[in-house]
């Protein structure tokens, strides 16, 4: 393995300018083998998750590539979320890779929540076909993204109101108390399971749905009542969503996790706890990235889009990401060339200690051959 290097890389956005603070919208740090400048590098980025110092990167830079684990303006500031200013800052360091690392040959890694943002870039700098935000126009920038050669999706969601949907509480009665409960659509009374029936399953299903485009409903009608009085935007709290079924019941998208866990523990507790994706949002963030019927956050469109060689990998002991999303994305994806690859791990292959150099090969290996 080769000996490695990091860097602090921070640009301004056609779309942001220098804080006056002092800071730059889009900031990373570029892994790289010593002494050496790779003409292939990686780039991830995430919706709200700071990727700068990503679990593989050093792992990629030790094989001979680079990697530029990316923020966009919205690290750490999901409930402000815009789609296409976050999609012009992932610009900026694909641009910054060709022109100041010297990268001939740029690969864009959608790992975790960041696979529907990846897949989103690659397919507006295919083409622009998204709409602006409401009461926003599209930005002039988003035009001139530069595409990527290759796509990777690692352990990721199929989109982001995908992966809010399968994880909503459909049992909430009043979105503005956490402690509403409806007993009938209740995961966690075990009247209901687990283990869950398929009549139970599919109710449930169609109260998630329906719940996710309440809240865009309402978001709309907000929108209005807020214009009449010459407000353009507000915010508002967003609770329960720890309440995906597979968490409970490991016969629903069978895999080799452990029942009864989530991310953040035992998902009962973490239900009712205020650590949750789409906690608070502004009614334009929740158009943007979390609505079924209005976001272009959803992966569906965009992996139709993408004609480059692909790679899916996913883990086989992933408590949040099932085998089904993997498939999803695997045959929505647009390119002949794809592979779909499994692999032992839970979601940040932390376990066993060796899957990380093992997607690491992968990865390389895949490269090599392309």
């Amino acid at each position: 393995m080769r000996p490695w290097q990091r860097s602090f890389v921070s640009v301004a956005s056609i779309t942001s300018a220098r804080n006056g603070a002092g800071f730059l919208p889009c900031q990373g740090l570029y892994y790289s083998p010593t002494n050496e400048a790779p003409k292939t590098a990686l780039i991830a980025a995430h919706y709200n998750v700071d990727f700068s110092e990503h679990y593989l990167a050093e792992y990629i830079a030790q094989r001979g590539y680079g990697f530029l684990g990316w923020n966009t303006r919205f690290r750490g500031n999901e409930a402000f979320f815009l789609l296409e200013h976050a999609l012009i800052d992932i610009g900026a360091g694909v641009k910054w890779l060709k022109e100041e690392a010297g990268v001939e040959r740029v690969i864009i890694l959608g790992n975790s929540g960041g696979g529907s943002l990846m897949a989103a870039y690659q397919s507006q700098a295919l083409g622009v076909t998204m709409t602006p935000t409401p009461g926003l126009d599209l930005p002039n920038g988003l035009y001139d993204l530069i595409e990527a050669d290759q796509y990777i999706s690692l352990c990721a969601h199929l989109g982001r109101p995908e992966v809010l949907t399968a994880w909503f509480d459909p049992s909430v009665t009043d979105e503005t108390d956490p402690l509403s409960v409806d007993p009938e659509l209740n995961m966690y009374a075990p009247a209901n399971g687990p283990p869950y029936s398929d009549e139970f399953i599919d109710r449930y299903r169609q109260a998630q749905v329906a719940r996710n485009h309440r809240i865009t409903d309402w978001c709309h009608n907000e929108f209005k009542r807020l214009q009449a009085v010459g407000l353009s935007d507000r915010a508002f709290n967003l609770y329960r969503t720890w309440a995906d079924l597979r968490l409970m019941d490991g016969n629903i998208d069978p895999s080799h996790r452990e029942a009864g866990n989530c991310y953040i523990g035992d998902p009962r507790l973490a239900n009712f706890h205020p650590r949750g994706i789409g906690l608070t949002n502004t009614l334009r963030t929740w158009l943007s990235m979390w609505s079924l019927k209005d976001s272009h956050c959803r992966g569906t469109p965009h992996l139709r889009r993408i004609t480059q060689p692909a790679l899916v990998i996913q883990s086989n002991a992933d408590s949040g990401v099932f085998p089904s999303d993997a498939r999803a994305i695997f045959d929505a994806l647009g390119s002949e060339n794809k592979h779909l690859e499994i692999v032992d791990g839970d979601h940040y292959l932390q376990v066993p200690d060796t899957t990380r150099g093992k997607v690491a090969d992968i990865i390389t290996d895949w490269i090599n051959r392309i």
